[in-house]
């Protein structure tokens, strides 16, 4: 297996993809004897989001197989699923099983009935016909389509001559191969595993939301003493992520604002928890507007930011107080301490922010799993600033 790095966004990737199969097809004709054909797996980056699980006790696995295949198709055309795929089935095989005082008896031997049973199934050109100026190329199937044509599947004696029945011989029946591969159990029960991974860019919590509810659509579909159960659904946990983040955020936000009004007193941590509170919510705004999604690194990125967003308003009201002090009205004090300081405090608010444009603006897999960290601290803090010197000052010339 040969592994290889990329140096190209996401969005290239598939025309990448599809420029190596072209190249790799074209060596396919000067390979060594023996290789057996190259593939390309650029699927490996696929998340299975939800995985289904189907059991049925009196069912052979052809008959879940086929049932899975239909929900495979019906789920496929929920809108926001990428690919279903089906894991679990197990090859079916035919057993000839020759019986040696059987075949003693009728003067044969097993190589002789191997090689007919190899015959019947191999495919080789018949030749061609002229139909209305057209040549058609006939090419028989040459396989065997029930088990009832293999046990008739005739055989010549050596010595009578007489033609004998593959059953005559042998016992044969049809099962599952003796090794099975990639088995599932669930309950102890055998069973099928249906993963379905969602489209990229899609809201994870709605997209479960549909497959449960195309889920019970189906169910009058289904046969007596088939169940399909839920082994893992990754946008019920999701959901209870982000639930759980949006909590710690008002938490955090809630102490925030106590921990103000001890400190700056009544007035000004009022204001400043106003600043703070829009600060967030503008945020929020300017996420959904840029499709960034709420999950565990945008959410994060706002608690880390939360210390940082009521610094420029700390800074703007503690001006105004002390420019009161000395003696200016409350609209020439707000004024004079906005002219002061805007300019500093925009260098000290791109300074927070460019310390995280290494992480936002990377190229390779950190920029693309960790961007909306360094977006989301980038709006924030840039609003913090507008904030702090537009309704803090309005603010106060008002009080």
């Amino acid at each position: 297996m040969v592994s290889m790095g990329m140096q190209y966004g996401p969005d290239e990737l598939p025309q990448i993809w599809d420029e190596m199969r072209r190249k790799i097809n074209d060596l396919q004709p000067s390979l060594p004897q023996g290789v057996q054909g190259i593939s390309i797996m650029d699927d490996f980056g696929d998340v299975y989001g939800m995985s289904l699980v189907l059991t049925g006790k009196a069912y052979t696995y052809p008959e879940l197989k086929r049932f899975a295949d239909f929900l495979s198709r019906e789920l496929e055309l929920v809108d926001g699923v990428g690919k279903v795929m089906i894991t679990g089935d197990q090859q079916e095989q035919i057993f000839v099983e020759m019986s040696t005082d059987r075949l003693t008896a009728l003067n044969l031997d097993s190589n002789t009935v191997v090689g007919l049973i190899n015959q019947q199934n191999a495919v080789q050109d018949a030749g061609k016909v002229m139909v209305s100026g057209e040549s058609l190329r006939l090419r028989p199937t040459g396989n065997m389509s029930s088990l009832e044509e293999l046990e008739n599947l005739i055989i010549h004696g050596r010595d009578t001559g007489k033609l004998i029945r593959l059953k005559d011989i042998a016992d044969i029946k049809q099962g599952i191969v003796e090794e099975p591969q990639n088995l599932v159990l669930f309950n102890g029960e055998p069973a099928l595993n249906i993963g379905i991974s969602f489209a990229s860019g899609v809201n994870v919590v709605e997209i479960g939301k549909a497959i449960h509810e195309r889920l019970v659509e189906l169910d009058s579909e289904m046969p007596v003493g088939m169940n399909v159960d839920v082994f893992y659904d990754q946008s019920h946990e999701v959901a209870n992520s982000v639930d759980g983040f949006i909590v710690s955020l008002a938490q955090a936000v809630g102490i925030v604002i106590i921990v103000l009004l001890f400190a700056m007193g009544l007035r000004s941590g009022l204001i400043i928890g106003l600043v703070l509170l829009l600060t967030v919510f503008g945020t929020f705004i300017l996420m959904d507007y840029n499709k960034i999604e709420l999950h565990r690194i945008s959410l994060g990125a706002l608690i880390i930011a939360l210390g940082m967003l009521v610094d420029n308003a700390i800074v703007v009201v503690e001006g105004i107080l002390v420019g009161i002090k000395k003696g200016l009205s409350k609209a020439d004090a707000a004024i004079a301490i906005v002219k002061q300081t805007q300019w500093p405090l925009l260098g000290a608010t791109v300074i927070a922010i460019t310390a995280f444009a290494p992480i936002g603006l990377s190229q390779d897999a950190t920029g693309e799993f960790m961007g909306s960290l360094f977006w989301v601290l980038c709006f924030s803090l840039f609003l913090s600033w507008v904030t702090a010197l537009t309704i803090t000052r309005s603010w106060q010339r008002s009080s």
